[in-house]
């Protein structure tokens, strides 16, 4: 009758650790600190109300490498925030670890060098997404196209006050 109990209580046991690590391993893949940035991967992304393909789409985004925030994660799905504040559940294969910041309130003047005394490389106008090269916690540089330049990190959004990026 022992032999009996020790065998079930190893094969439940047994049962336990071989339900429980398909899921560690996961969690273990997207070990990334949370909250983070990142952009979106296509063109036609839909935006849920929850984790899954069950809940309806709330909004449909049509701007790749739009930057967005991630603040969740469950399983598959990432609960992430975009500039006007709007949340909900993208599917992670929709999203792009490449940096991409936007332009977040007025006009910004891009520079030739990272300091405000440095020639002009273009203007931006609120909306202009750039892809992000590096930054150093005060200037970013970024690429529009195929023009690159220096613009200070604090009218951007995608990227983190003092946040460096190499």
């Amino acid at each position: 009758m022992a032999r009996r109990i020790v065998s079930i209580f190893t094969a439940v046991c047994l049962l336990a650790i071989l339900t429980a690590l398909p899921a560690a391993l996961s969690a273990g893949d997207d070990a990334l600190p949370l909250p983070r940035f990142v952009s979106l991967k296509a063109s036609d992304v839909n935006m849920r109300t929850g984790p899954g393909t069950r809940y309806p789409i709330d909004w449909i985004y049509q701007r790749r490498g739009l930057p967005v925030e991630i603040t969740a994660e469950f399983d598959n799905w990432r609960r992430v925030r975009d500039s006007q504040g709007v949340v909900g559940w993208i599917h992670g294969s929709l999203l792009s670890g490449r940096r991409t910041a936007l332009v977040a309130q007025s006009e910004r003047i891009f520079r030739r060098a990272p300091n405000s005394g440095a020639p002009a490389a273009f203007r931006a106008a609120p909306g202009v997404v750039m892809e992000i090269i590096s930054c150093d916690g005060v200037w970013c540089h970024v690429a529009r196209r195929k023009t690159k330049a220096w613009t200070r990190q604090d009218g951007l959004w995608g990227v983190y006050p003092g946040e460096r990026i190499k």
